[in-house]
């Protein structure tokens, strides 16, 4: 009877130890606990779990190549999300007391919705909410919202670039119709007042087309657009609308190299799965695909021949999504070495030092050279005016089997897209009675 308890409380604690190396690493003291808000299952289960496994991947990585930060290792655990804003709620507030010190060192939830949900939390409990390419644009001024920072590239500013994009494409679009066709949520309605702008600028007539959660159904908005016939359509998918929209598009005859997707509508979840009608499809994108790229190679080498991956199927490794999350984590180490650098090397950094470093990141190509990334990311350079560091984007263009550029980086309308940010957050510092502020540390 006593065996086979113990074979008992052995299995349990085989199958706990087996679950733990998936899903989290044990904090201790000396560690720099990162919480991971992430989904993995439901609609937008696959984009998750690319991008949370490389952004763990490169933590491991890190730890493995390095043995951390000046001697601190990364310890992090995921809590399930599914891309739901009160369980991204409930998964914030239960992760953050996990470490006293960092409080989660950097927020990535990976969804605008939940962050627009706990950016106020965040704030609050003095921890960094990072929304790399996604969440509230104009936290981009730092003097309203100093514990936000919307990194590389805003929604605003990347469908700024598309527009210019096409513009050179076509030497003008005046007197062309462009469709915007988009996930109806925080995430869809964000970039609209910027394509709304630069229609006026431009002269193109714009056609506004949502297609509501989770977008498997486009039969209606797609027949809207053959009756439009516009120019252009860009495209602010996500999840199983973005190879739902590249099918439709073939049924109504649209081409699909006339079709621009935000850099969350290209991914290899979005195109293989449409088959052949995903050929010639573009989308914006500010990291490259492909395990050819060096730090991804490394990952691949170093985590993996460990038999340290986040994965059992190595397939994900190298998509557009694994190589964003790398960059993620990336991002977030680097302002870990900025806080040491500053606040004392070799020890674990609070929320307010992360702080000040996400505030003063100069992420360099020297630098990204180094670190063997230099095309998962362009040059970062960050301030209390400035929380998104860089504004540029390129476009990439599906082939069949793989993602192609087809331009260098290309910077959004600064002049017409920072104004509009700065209007929104003076907005919301007087709704909040706010007095704008850049800290000081």
């Amino acid at each position: 009877m006593i065996l086979i308890r113990k074979s008992i409380v052995l299995t349990i604690v085989t199958m706990l130890t087996s679950f733990l190396g998936i899903f989290g690493s044990f904090a201790q003291a000396e560690d720099q606990f990162v919480s991971i808000p992430s989904y993995r299952v439901g609609p937008y289960g696959q984009n998750g779990q690319s991008f949370y496994g490389g952004f763990i991947d490169y933590l491991n990585y890190v730890n493995l190549a390095e043995g951390g930060v000046n001697g601190v290792k990364f310890a992090w655990e995921e809590c399930e999300t599914e891309y739901n804003n009160a369980k991204g709620v409930e998964c914030y507030e239960r992760l953050k007391g996990k470490s006293g010190t960092s409080k989660g060192t950097a927020i990535h939830t990976m969804s605008s919705g939940i962050s627009y949900s706990v950016l106020e939390k965040s704030q609050a409990d003095k921890v960094p909410l990072v929304m790399m390419g996604y969440g509230r644009t104009d936290a981009v001024d730092g003097s309203v919202f100093p514990y936000a920072f919307p990194l590389v590239t805003t929604y605003q500013m990347q469908v700024s670039a598309i527009i210019k994009f096409l513009g050179q494409k076509n030497g003008s679009l005046s007197g062309k119709k462009i469709v915007y066709l988009y996930h109806d949520s925080a995430y869809g309605k964000e970039p609209m007042v910027a394509i709304e702008a630069e229609s006026k600028i431009n002269n193109f007539k714009l056609v506004e087309i949502p297609v509501a959660h989770p977008g498997n159904e486009q039969g209606a908005q797609w027949l809207k657009i053959r009756e439009e016939n516009p120019d252009y359509v860009v495209f602010w998918g996500w999840g199983v609308m973005n190879q739902t929209a590249i099918k439709a598009a073939q049924k109504v005859g649209f081409p699909r190299d006339r079709i621009v997707g935000s850099w969350w509508a290209g991914s290899e979840e979005d195109v293989i799965p449409a088959g052949d009608a995903s050929k010639g499809y573009m989308s914006a994108t500010w990291n490259a695909s492909g395990k050819d790229v060096p730090l991804i190679a490394e990952i691949s080498k170093v985590v993996y021949g460990a038999g340290k991956g986040n994965y059992s199927d190595k397939n994900k490794i190298g998509t557009a999504l694994y190589n964003r999350g790398v960059s993620a984590a990336l991002v977030t180490v680097e302002a870990v070495r900025n806080a040491q650098a500053k606040f004392g090397k070799g020890k674990v950094m609070s929320g307010e030092q992360m702080r000040w470093a996400f505030e003063n990141l100069n992420i360099t190509t020297g630098r990204l050279t180094t670190l063997g990334a230099n095309s998962l990311l362009p040059e970062i350079k960050t301030s209390c005016e400035n929380h998104e560091g860089s504004g540029k984007i390129r476009i990439q263009q599906w082939d069949g089997t793989k993602w192609n550029f087809v331009s260098d980086w290309i910077e959004g309308n600064k002049k017409l897209i920072h104004p509009l940010f700065q209007a929104s957050a003076k907005e919301y510092a007087k709704e909040k009675n706010i007095t704008p502020n850049c800290m000081k540390n």
